[in-house]
């Protein structure tokens, strides 16, 4: 049987090939200053019993950084130059937090509360619901799991593992406010469970049954196995993942509210942010992304540019059983089973940049192996090299690793 997994690589690069060695555990809107965040830790005024109202605002990334295609830090490019229009040129709406001094913290962005200090115990998805059921923190027993909609809005994308050393690194978590810790076992397995099942089908070679959670200490959403087969069956896996509760109203975040323009574009009137309607049919590294963004003029527009990884998950629809994962009332996709691009560099492998898979989120069972199988499922938030052929990438490992596309579409926005 062969379980999901999260991925560690190590890096070399040999004259112009990456090396990458994949360590596994099987288990299953731009730049922002830490100092932008609200510091209320003395704040002590007790909550009223009221479920927190909610809102689905969309706060800015945190990256404030500016890469290429290598990975090197750059100065801010100007509109002219290369890798203009990346997360890190434009800024949204900042992160802010209160510190309730009750084991819980308020998004004073959202609304939503969150339990500040997880229990660092691993459950399988059901045994997570029942954890939820159960917990008492603040006064407050109405706590959940969160979809992973709410729980992608606490991500803070200048996060880095450093693997030799954990204390050199930074969960992809504003951790001023919120309490996290590295597995011991393996540091880059800080995968949290959402609510949010995977519903397009089974999973890896098995027809594995998977929800999607976030893994703050490396910046992915991936699904992970739940503890059952797709038909319902039982299977047996190893206990998943962490849970960091949530309380708030239900069913607000991450909701859209989309409207057709009538002139190729869409609006969400949720979040305020309005989207290319069609793709238009084309696959771009990443900087070529970019230079298309900034030279569209859809619908007689000039202000198009490439979304961060926060804004392209926030149109993805889980609930969809078929891919591609995006309501098509709305919008469409030339190819179903299509990766999208966001302006956002990973963290750890700044080489690489985040994409949202649209489609499916393909990975084989090794290096040698030569079928590849819905891994990771459509909806998840994964990351290709900007630049270079798939054929450069040698990737060495036992267990899975990723299909390499360097060459995805993209989605404009504007505000």
């Amino acid at each position: 049987m062969i379980m999901d997994h999260s991925a560690f690589y190590k890096i070399t690069r040999l004259s112009g090939i990456y090396v990458i060695l994949l360590a596994f555990l099987t288990v299953p809107i731009a730049c922002s200053d830490d100092d932008d965040t609200t510091d209320s830790t003395d704040s002590t005024e007790t909550e009223t019993s009221e479920t927190p109202t909610v809102t689905f605002v969309l706060t800015d990334t945190g990256q404030d950084v500016f890469y290429d295609a290598d990975g090197n830090e750059i100065s801010e490019p100007s509109e002219e130059d290369d890798y203009y229009g990346q997360d890190a040129q434009y800024t949204g709406r900042q992160s802010s937090f209160q510190d309730n001094g009750d084991g819980t913290v308020t998004d004073l962005n959202t609304g939503l509360v969150w339990q500040q200090t997880p229990d660092y115990s691993r459950y399988n998805y059901y045994d997570a619901f029942d954890y939820v059921d159960q917990l008492e923190v603040g006064g407050y027993d109405d706590w959940r799991l969160p979809t992973i909609k709410e729980l992608y809005s606490l991500l803070y994308s200048n996060g880095e593992l450093d693997a030799t050393s954990t204390s050199n690194s930074q969960p992809y978590l504003y951790d001023e406010y919120f309490d996290f810790e590295y597995d011991s076992g393996a540091s880059y397995a800080g995968q949290y469970w959402s609510s949010t099942k995977y519903v397009k089908g089974g999973l890896q070679t098995d027809n594995i049954e998977g929800a999607f959670g976030f893994n703050f200490a490396d910046g992915h959403i991936k699904s992970y196995e739940t503890g059952l087969y797709f038909d319902g069956t039982s299977g047996v896996f190893d206990p998943g993942c962490f849970v960091r509760a949530v309380r708030g109203e239900e069913g607000v975040y991450g909701v859209n509210d989309f409207i057709d323009n009538g002139d190729g574009t869409v609006t969400d009137n949720a979040t305020g942010l309005m989207w290319q309607q069609v793709d238009d049919g084309n696959t771009y590294d990443w900087a070529n992304a970019l230079a298309y963004a900034k030279n569209s003029e859809l619908a007689g527009y000039t202000d198009w540019r490439l979304p961060n990884t926060k804004e392209l998950q926030s149109i993805v629809d889980y609930e969809k059983t078929t891919i591609p994962a995006i309501d098509e009332t709305y919008f469409t996709c030339t190819d179903s089973d299509s990766w999208f691009w966001t302006s956002t560099t990973q963290g750890d492998f700044k080489y690489t940049a985040c994409y949202i898979a649209f489609g499916y989120a393909y990975s084989r069972e090794n290096s040698s192996a030569t079928e590849y199988y819905d891994w990771h499922g459509s909806g998840a938030q994964r990351s290709d090299p900007k630049a270079g052929d798939p054929e450069d990438y040698l990737l060495e490992s036992e267990n899975a690793d990723d299909l390499l596309r360097i060459e995805n579409y993209v989605r404009l926005v504007r505000n």
